[in-house]
């Protein structure tokens, strides 16, 4: 039986266009910092894949580092920050870099309490960073970043956005911050990117990327990171119908869906079987040959339950008894069907029991 993989929000498939390109990179081997010849050439394709992916993704002016991932590019535009606010919900990758920061809370759908923003930001002192996800990693809900970045604003402060899941997807936002992550829209693992409206919002330490980060430049990354950026996710529309679909069956199957009436991006959907803990469902669906996740997969190896999930107030027990199904550029209808279709049999066989 052919595998069904719905996991896309952990790592999607990487589009031809990207493979092509990483495989013409792997041609270019001289160091991009390297001062010869062949070192230059290579400066000028690392430069011209930048300038590709700012453009592609309508950047604007700013500076773009490129990093090994968004957990690097997180952890360097937090590195030095003084006063940090984050929404509860935020990736642990977040949390981890921020130990000393203030979690902002959020309602049982998910977003962002903007009352209590307003209020903490009020008052707080300086000019804090706060940092949000344009979308949640685990359950695909859409923070109102807009009215975030207003708040943000109108009390000095400087807003950070993860579009790890929405770049390529949603129009980014307009923020002072944004990490970015190539393998999440079709490019290839180990490169993401961030970007700066104003370079001297973080302090250069050295090294390479104007002294943001240290190390090698990695050129075929970048230059499959581009090519997947231009490629684009002319999917994406199509993954509205499927989501809804399967939503529908799944509360039909006696299953719930979270955060079922928040703004949710199509690609992104959590759901939870009562009665059957999470990694319970994993075995049962991979013996079934269909790949999916409970929470992120940064997480998913831990026997904790989900903070976002928690954040929203939901009962632990409840929590372990959620798992995350995502879609990408390969996802068919005809996937979903199959998906349900065990869903029914696990319940079912728990019922039979």
């Amino acid at each position: 039986m052919n595998r069904v993989y719905l996991d896309h929000a952990a790592t999607t498939v990487m589009r031809a266009g990207a493979r092509a390109a990483m495989a013409e990179g792997l041609e270019r081997w001289a160091n991009p910092s390297s001062a010869h010849s062949e070192g230059r050439a290579a400066r000028a394709a690392l430069e011209d894949a930048r300038t590709r992916i700012a453009e592609g993704l309508r950047l604007g002016d700013g500076q773009l580092i490129l990093t090994s991932g968004a957990t690097e590019a997180i952890t360097i535009a937090m590195r030095g920050a003084r006063r940090a606010y984050f929404l509860a919900v935020e990736h642990e990758t977040l949390r981890r870099a921020a130990p000393a920061g203030r979690a902002i809370p959020v309602d049982h759908g998910g977003l962002v309490d903007l009352e209590a923003l307003d209020d903490i930001l009020q008052h707080g002192h300086g000019h804090p960073l706060l940092a949000a996800q344009a979308v949640n990693n685990e359950t695909g809900v859409i923070q109102p970043i807009d009215e975030i970045a207003a708040l943000v604003r109108a009390y000095g402060g400087v807003l950070l956005v993860d579009c790890a899941q929405s770049a390529g997807k949603l129009p980014l936002p307009h923020a002072d911050i944004i990490v970015l992550s190539a393998h999440k829209l079709g490019g290839p693992p180990g490169i993401g990117a961030l970007w700066l409206r104003d370079p001297s919002l973080i302090e250069p330490v050295g090294g390479q990327e104007g002294g943001y980060r240290p190390g090698t430049e990695n050129l075929p990354a970048a230059l499959g990171f581009a090519a997947a950026v231009e490629e684009g996710c002319g999917w994406f529309e199509a993954m509205g119908p499927l989501r809804r679909s399967l939503d529908a069956a799944i509360a039909e199957a006696g299953g719930e869906v979270v955060a079922a009436s928040s703004p949710r991006i199509p690609t992104i959907g959590s759901y939870r079987m009562p009665g059957i803990p999470a990694a319970a469902q994993l075995i049962a669906f991979d013996l079934a040959g269909i790949a999916i996740s409970a929470g992120s997969a940064c997480t998913s190896g831990s026997i904790k339950p989900s903070h976002v999930l928690a954040a929203m107030g939901w009962d632990p027990v409840a929590a372990r008894e959620v798992v995350r199904v995502s879609f990408g550029a390969t996802t068919t209808q005809a996937d979903i069907d199959r998906f349900v279709e065990e869903w029914v049999r696990i319940v079912e066989r728990r019922s039979a029991a």
